[in-house]
């Protein structure tokens, strides 16, 4: 069905507000389950950040699944879906009481999260901008930080109130209607069939439509640049991960309940003006320096959040976290689309997305260890930043983002 208005913009708000969902109470969410668990249930943090790190690493191979689902489904569906299985998941959370319950949960939980996560997301925006796609992408994924001010300082609230019995299904409920009705109201899978071309032009029924370019996706896989941005994210990521997963537990030892709570809304509200310049600042300079530089930032500031002793340190610590954390995620959609265009986009990013998640499934596992072994968060840190610092090494060797005359025959040496 044809439109008169540019739908594109529309479908970015809609991405936005799903992302805010998902990473509210899925992504920064674990953190405070996190918390409530050890809290309530007297668990070891290391048992529970393995269950956190089965979630991430179910939640990878889900995203391959995803890719696939919409290659040949409406994307809506899939988000739909997804909402629903993890509404169900996250309302069922409150009536774990033994640790085995808690895998079985948090699998589900991380179908329903993928299904409705980065992946489609990042694809439908895609799909609508080319020129602008820095622009757009950097919009939609700062729902991603939203979620985070939004939705988990409140998620919080809620469970140090009511407990993780009570709280939990109306978080399920929330995660719910925040995506299914979104998905149909604001989102539509494509530009071509409401009569537009990508970035706002029209169809002219005499021209006809640009072919969709870009590099296989069994030779983008094996390509230099592939395996060594995969390898750097899977470092930079791994450590971004375990730290945000410990951050409450971390600020809640040092200092208050309270201060806690604050702690996932500054990380978040710095992430989102940080990406938000950040997607700007892409449009006109090299991505991959810039990539490589942040996770570099991303290591000060990890192990200086591991030396904090005092409350203005820690969030010190935090904003200069949170400055890197949200351009490092939103970079990588954006360097797999300028190097590899459009089109096996959604393959190529969920396989990268699926070693980048597998990888970092082990960041909240190794923090989580560390910080019962040392009885403290200062070796944990310090070990997350030198993953950090190791990703930023690994990002310079990668090569230019800039897609070569011959993608296609690009193999890794």
């Amino acid at each position: 069905m044809t439109s008169d208005k540019f739908l594109g913009w529309r479908v970015v708000t809609g991405c936005f507000i799903v992302l805010t969902t998902s990473s509210g109470l899925g992504f920064y969410g674990l953190a405070v389950y996190l918390n409530a668990l050890s809290n309530e249930r007297g668990w070891d943090v290391s048992s529970i950040s393995l269950a956190t790190t089965w979630f991430f690493f179910v939640g990878g191979f889900v995203g391959v699944w995803a890719a696939r689902l919409i290659a040949n489904h409406d994307v809506r569906t899939v988000a739909a879906i997804g909402g629903v299985i993890g509404g169900i998941a996250l309302a069922s959370l409150g009536q774990v009481t033994q640790q085995w319950q808690l895998f079985v949960v948090y699998g589900v939980f991380a179908t329903g999260w993928s299904l409705a996560g980065l992946v489609p997301m990042t694809t439908v925006v895609t799909r609508w901008f080319h020129a602008r796609r820095s622009v757009a992408l950097s919009i939609a994924s700062t729902g991603l930080s939203a979620g985070g001010i939004l939705l988990t300082p409140a998620a919080k609230w809620l469970l140090d109130r009511q407990g993780l019995k009570a709280g939990t299904p109306w978080l399920g409920l929330v995660f719910v209607l925040g995506i299914v009705p979104i998905v149909y109201w604001l989102i539509t899978p494509e530009p071509g069939p409401t009569g537009w071309l990508p970035d706002g032009e029209r169809v002219n029924p005499n021209v006809a439509a640009p072919a969709i370019t870009g590099t296989r996706y069994r030779d983008a896989i094996k390509s230099r640049f592939f395996i060594f941005i995969t390898i750097g994210y899977v470092l930079a990521l791994g450590a971004q991960v375990g730290a945000i997963q410990q951050l409450v537990k971390l600020v809640e030892e040092r200092t208050t309940a309270n201060t806690a709570a604050l702690a996932t809304m500054v990380l978040a509200a710095t992430s989102v003006v940080a990406r938000l310049i950040g997607g700007r600042m892409v449009a006109s300079m090299s991505m991959m320096p810039f990539t490589a530089a942040l996770a570099a930032v991303q290591m000060v500031a990890l192990v200086a959040l591991g030396f904090a002793g005092t409350t203005a340190g820690i969030f010190g610590s935090i904003v200069l976290l949170g400055a890197t954390v949200g351009n490092i995620l939103m970079l990588q959609p954006l360097l797999i689309a300028e190097r590899f265009g459009v089109r096996d986009y959604p393959k190529i990013y969920s396989r990268a997305q699926l070693f980048g998640l597998v990888g970092t499934a082990g960041g909240p596992m190794l923090l989580g260890w560390l910080h019962d072994a040392s009885g403290g968060y200062r070796a944990s840190y310090v070990a997350a930043g030198c993953l950090s610092l190791g990703g930023a090494v690994v990002f310079l060797m990668s090569g230019s983002s800039t897609a070569p005359a011959e993608p296609s025959i690009e193999v890794a040496a």
